[in-house]
């Protein structure tokens, strides 16, 4: 049955972004080879200035910097994000996010407008983790990098796991899903996943390339960019294949991919993964949007409405949280 909260078709202003995506992002993903010092640049430089002109306004943001060094040893570096009109105190509730970015390519500065706006919609404050990057730093700094963040947000940000959700897109998806799986993380209250990287062999995404194109990349160029950072391990690793159908449940799940997409067929993996496990899931699919659409409400009007939804799943996770612990 349709969901009457998400439309039928992507607005015109979508459909027609991803249009001149498949004329201009997807061949000069093609043309920028990542292995290249000078083409990783470039790429860097142009999700950065695409994220910045699209993305939602930053007024009124306050961003305090993070780096501390726990007692352990492992460092932790990100930056609170409040939006405008968003509590500076000491928070009781929070949201932990973790950045897409083929492992590779962006930051917490980059995601500071989503995180801003994701923010100010939910009065939440937002810890995003800025986790090392390949190819400098490979396999598995980055699960370890976003698992140190975690510890350090649940032990010296004295917060209850249970009064945070955990949010994350794309490559930011599957460091937060394997985060989730290791036995001995404690869980947070609800997880958001936006477009989600599950398969790092794409062989998801190159089934769904056969049928539909997608806007922004290749598969090929896709599985070479997540090549930086996981090339001299074997694929078969279990922290890289996430055997999600027979791990640890996940906690209440909201998923949303774009109907362009070819990670639309990960977020319908995962989904069915996290129900065969014992777990709740709620899969969205918004027709004729692009990869993490969320990011960019000037490209895309729908990023609106998906906005709204992860607004609500947030409160309804926190407060479902706050109903058993008065039961309990």
């Amino acid at each position: 049955m349709a969901d009457p909260g998400i439309p039928r078709r992507g607005s015109l202003r979508s459909r027609g972004a991803a249009a001149i995506s498949t004329l201009t992002l997807r061949q000069l993903s093609g043309a920028l080879p990542p292995e290249h010092v000078l083409g990783l640049w470039a790429s860097r430089c142009l999700i950065a200035r695409i994220m910045d002109t699209f993305g939602p306004p930053l007024a009124g943001t306050r961003v305090e910097p993070v780096d501390v060094r726990m007692a352990d040893g492992r460092r932790v570096i990100g930056e609170w994000v409040r939006g405008s009109g968003v509590s500076t105190a000491t928070p009781e509730h929070a949201i932990y996010y973790v950045h897409g970015s083929g492992f590779a390519l962006c930051s917490a500065r980059t995601h500071r407008r989503l995180t801003a706006w994701l923010s100010r919609r939910t009065g939440l404050p937002v810890f995003s983790i800025d986790y090392r990057l390949a190819p400098e730093h490979r396999f598995p700094t980055a699960a370890d990098d976003v698992a140190a963040g975690w510890d350090w947000l649940c032990t010296d940000g004295r917060l209850d796991p249970e009064n945070v959700v955990m949010a994350g897109d794309s490559a930011g998806g599957h460091l937060a899903v394997d985060l989730l799986l290791q036995p001995n993380t404690a869980h947070p209250s609800g997880l958001v996943l936006l477009s989600p990287l599950i398969d790092l062999t794409f062989a998801l995404a190159r089934a769904r390339e056969q049928l539909h194109r997608d806007p922004a990349i290749r598969a090929s160029d896709a599985a070479r960019l997540i090549g930086l950072y996981c090339s001299a391990t074997d694929l078969t690793h279990p922290r890289l294949t996430l055997d999600v159908a027979r791990g640890r449940p996940m906690p209440p799940t909201l998923i949303q991919a774009g109907g362009a997409e070819m990670l639309v067929a990960d977020a319908r993996k995962l989904d069915a993964d996290i129900r065969a496990a014992g777990g709740h899931s709620e899969l969205e699919v918004w027709p004729d949007q692009v990869h993490v659409f969320q990011a960019l409400p000037r490209l895309s009007p729908d990023a609106v409405a998906a906005m709204g939804r992860i607004t609500g799943f947030i409160s309804e996770s926190l407060h479902h949280n706050a109903v058993r612990e008065v039961a309990g």
